[in-house]
């Protein structure tokens, strides 16, 4: 029978087990190995099958036990340890309380998606587990962040595959009474709500439920509410899901709704308000509206509300192709905002403006959510060196007249959070080494470029752990492997084999991650005969988990995970070849520790960073990747091994795919497998552990979520909120107006004569020529302005590269033309072709960059005397 109407019974603890329940309600338990061995030691058979999740086996343990645990003083003692330790953690100082005046008083960090553990299952993959990481980075630091994404009732999709291996998605319903979520109420314990105005007088309802992240406040609005009409109500049913408006009014929510989310936070807990609003993806993007909206409802203009938000904002692209960025027709964005629905206060042409692609090559009647995110950010960036550089090219058409490198788009290198990656046995061997204070320091802030401590731990310690932690996946896989043969309809009697699936002391690879096509899943399949050599070796056999969900809507990446399941089902290698349905973070934290080598062959550059190779080398797992995302920036030989990519512009992709299938297999063929299996006198793989023993020592402490976080605050966090103070009203106002009358006067300005004291076509290194320009400057002054010598390398095309670029300075006053005669020196510090040239840009106090602006003037043939190669 089926129950009519389903509730949440709590269980009711005993007073001395009371700390028990703000244990399980803050997610610290997540990262904290003392916290869950807490649990687990209530009763462990519950605490296997809650998942590993405290509050569900508080809801599960029977009163009896509760009964024998209050008066069991050695359970007691550890409470009360665990409780304390939280508290400390809760009210210290941390880094970021040691650092000097003027750090914001808070931030806020909206995102459509967090990975914070597998008992909150809002995440689909990369960019949710990031963001999961980032709230608890900035917990350990002790940076004022609060978190703002959505409550989805369904999550992500569940993934089981059919017997034919074609995937299959499932949608359990999550009650948020059974999460690790408390409600926001009202002073009189009325629940806490937002609300957004839709077309045609309806409205948009949402609940705020709070997961409290260690020190950082996450809020999740959730539009499943009784004041919502049906539809309304299914705007947070899923995470990606829906069409066009769905996805629309999931990103007003998140954005619009979350801004009044923290408003309303704020306000019932006296929480500093945010200084700084950080944007992860364009997802959030209408954020910038809601807080325009503020400035103006408090009597600002559009444009100096514009200025003021812009300075406060920070943007985050994660995308390396436009395909990857929402956009929406501009009727369906025009029919959301105006008059009879949100934002009435904001003209609608205002709210289009900031989205459209208004750029050779973009698509006028298309909305772009990243394009409006990067309009309402004064500081944005990617995520790696190589994305950073790669969002500069793609969005230049923003800023046109500027080469691609001085684009405003800087890049952060994303990190992972290493206590919730670094599996517990690693953990206890570094506590072992350096104590467990130091050892938790080194995996939270990080900071330090070496691990040093790594190079005294004897070479056989290494390697019993690396089997340890290979044989405990090699048993997670089998206990898998069978659940998902039943979900395919086998019977217990077909299932005798998978006992003989993966060995404990074969070299094992791992590959894991979300499966669109550019990330090539099925390359390992690309010469099967091949493959299954390595696999079969009599001597150097591999083994491969491989484990990924394809998007429901993306059918082509169903075939691939077809492709690749029904390679592994072939009984020939089904002991050498895995693939695991339903990856998540539960399947992940076992993943990465056990695996040996950790294979990422994406087409390069579409890997924005990719951080699962991150999470494998803090656990010593050696990485195999084509140079793209995080690998192109830190790769070295002593640690890891480079795919050689074929990305020239004009290589058939078939054909790429196959010189790079190639490379990959005379990697493990050559080098890799060798490496393994080769013993030195002691009987240990000696060549092999020092590499082990180089990834943690090296690459760790670059890889930590504890050094993003750090980067961030400084690097950009800092910066914006001193833009934000210095942004007042009447600051804000003058810079619009500035602008403004900046923009109108821009066609006036010129470079109209360029001359040098150079003689001849060449000179020797040292040697410095002195410019003179004369500039015409129209209806602005020398204070509006930076007059700029550009210089460097030339190519063949002579346009300079590696550009050097130094001010040049007013001399005298205008003359009756109203010219400005500008001079400097130009210093010849490189050899070869070396040429120069020169530009006018605006130049404001406020403004983080002279780029911002998008203006630029450059010499016209006529005027340019000697302003393109100076030297060959």
């Amino acid at each position: 029978m089926k129950a009519i109407r389903r509730f949440t019974v709590r269980p009711v603890l005993p007073e001395p087990l009371r700390p028990l329940s703000d244990l399980a309600r803050n997610l610290r338990w997540s990262w904290h190995a003392e916290t869950r061995d807490l649990f687990q030691s209530v009763d462990p058979e519950a605490w296997a099958a809650a998942g590993g999740d405290p509050v569900r086996i508080l809801g599960r343990v029977r009163p009896a036990r509760l009964a024998e645990l209050a008066g069991d003083r050695r359970f007691l003692r550890r409470l009360t340890a665990v409780a304390d330790d939280l508290d400390d953690y809760l009210t210290g100082d941390r880094w970021y309380q040691t650092q000097a005046d003027g750090m914001p008083a808070a931030v806020a960090y909206f995102s459509p998606e967090f990975g914070i553990t597998a008992a909150l299952p809002q995440y689909s993959g990369g960019l949710g587990i990031l963001a999961g990481d980032h709230l608890k980075a900035a917990s350990d630091l002790g940076v004022p962040l609060i978190g703002v994404g959505l409550l989805y009732r369904h999550g992500y999709f569940r993934q089981t595959l059919s017997r034919d291996g074609w995937q299959q998605e499932h949608y359990p319903v999550l009650d948020p009474n059974e999460l690790p979520l408390t409600q926001l109420k009202e002073a009189d314990g009325a629940l806490a709500q937002v609300a957004l105005a839709l077309p045609g007088g309806r409205a948009l309802h949402a609940r705020i439920w709070l997961a409290q992240v260690g020190r950082v406040p996450l809020l999740l609005l959730d539009s499943d509410v009784e004041e919502n009409d049906l539809g309304e109500r299914g705007v947070t049913d899923r995470l990606y899901g829906g069409g066009s408006e769905h996805r629309l009014l999931q990103e007003m929510l998140l954005g619009i709704g979350g801004v009044r989310a923290v408003r309303t936070y704020c306000r019932l807990t006296r929480h500093a308000e945010p200084e700084v609003f950080h944007t992860n993806e364009g997802h959030a993007g209408f954020l910038g509206l809601e807080r325009i909206a503020e400035l103006c409802a408090d009597g600002s203009e559009f444009e100096s509300a514009l200025e003021a938000v812009r300075g406060g904002t920070v943007f985050t692209t994660h995308t390396p192709v436009p395909a990857g960025i929402d956009r929406f027709d501009r009727e369906l964005v025009a029919r959301h905002f105006g008059a009879d629905a949100e934002l009435p206060g904001i003209e609608v042409g205002r709210v289009l403006r900031l989205g459209m692609e208004t750029y050779p090559g973009g698509e006028p009647n298309l909305f772009n959510m990243a394009v409006m995110g990067l309009r309402l950010a004064q500081r944005a960036n990617g995520v790696s060196l190589l994305h950073g550089q790669v969002s500069r090219e793609m969005f230049a058409g923003l800023w046109p007249g500027f080469d691609a490198e001085e684009v405003p788009i800087t890049s952060v290198t994303n990190g992972v959070h290493a206590p919730t990656w670094v599996a517990p046995e690693v953990l206890r061997l570094g506590a072992r080494q350096v104590g467990p204070a130091r050892a938790e320091d080194a995996l939270s802030v990080g900071g330090s470029e070496r691990w040093d401590s790594v190079a005294e731990i004897d070479d056989q310690e290494i390697w019993e752990l690396r089997r340890t932690l290979r044989e405990q996946l090699v048993l997670e896989v089998r206990e898998r492997l069978r659940a998902s043969w039943r979900q395919r309809g086998a019977g217990n009697a077909e299932l005798g084999w998978i006992d003989g699936v993966l060995d404990p002391d074969v070299l094992t690879i791992g590959f894991a991650r979300r499966v669109p096509s550019y990330k090539r899943l099925t390359l390992m399949l690309r010469d099967r005969d091949r493959l299954m050599e390595l696999l079969l070796h009599p001597e150097r056999p591999v083994q491969i988990v491989v484990a990924g969900k394809a998007h429901p809507a993306d059918d082509s990446g169903k075939r691939l995970v077809q492709e690749l399941v029904r390679f592994a089902d072939d009984p020939r290698v089904r002991h050498r070849i895995v693939f695991l349905p339903d990856y998540g973070m539960a399947m992940a934290q076992k993943l990465y520790p056990g695996c040996d080598v950790w294979l990422n062959n994406p087409l390069r550059p579409l890997e924005a960073c990719g951080t699962s190779g991150m999470k494998a080398a803090l656990n010593g797992c050696l990485n195999l990747s084509v140079l793209d995302g995080w690998w192109n920036e830190w790769f070295q030989p002593d640690f890891g091994w480079a795919i050689p990519t074929a990305d020239g512009a004009g290589t058939d992709p078939e054909h790429r795919d196959d010189i790079e299938a190639a490379a990959l297999y005379d990697l493990l063929e050559q080098r890799i497998t060798p490496r393994f299996y080769e013993r030195g006198r002691a009987g240990l793989p000696d060549r092999w552990i020092q590499m082990v023993r180089q990834t943690l020592t090296l690459l760790g402490p670059k890889v930590l979520a504890g050094r993003m976080v750090r980067e961030y605050v400084e690097r950009l966090y800092v910066p914006a909120a001193q833009a934000h103070r210095a942004l007042t009203r009447d600051a804000a106002r003058e810079l619009a107006e500035w602008k403004a009358r900046v923009r109108a006067a821009w066609p006036g300005v010129s470079v109209d004569h360029v001359e040098t004291t150079a003689t001849t076509a060449t000179a020797e290194l040292g040697t410095t020529v002195g410019l003179r320009v004369r500039v015409g400057l129209g209806e602005l002054t020398p204070d509006d302005v930076e007059v700029q010598a550009v210089s460097g390398r030339v190519d063949a095309e002579d346009r300079i590269t590696d550009a050097t670029v130094a001010p040049l300075k007013p001399a005298g006053t205008p003359d009756l033309e109203g010219r400005v005669l500008y001079e400097g020196p130009l210093a010849l510090d490189r050899t070869g072709p070396y040429g120069y040239t020169v530009r006018i840009l605006p130049t404001h106090p406020l403004l983080a960059s002279g780029a911002e602006p998008g203006l630029v003037a450059m010499p016209s043939g006529e005027g340019a005397e000697g302003a393109g190669v100076l030297l060959r």
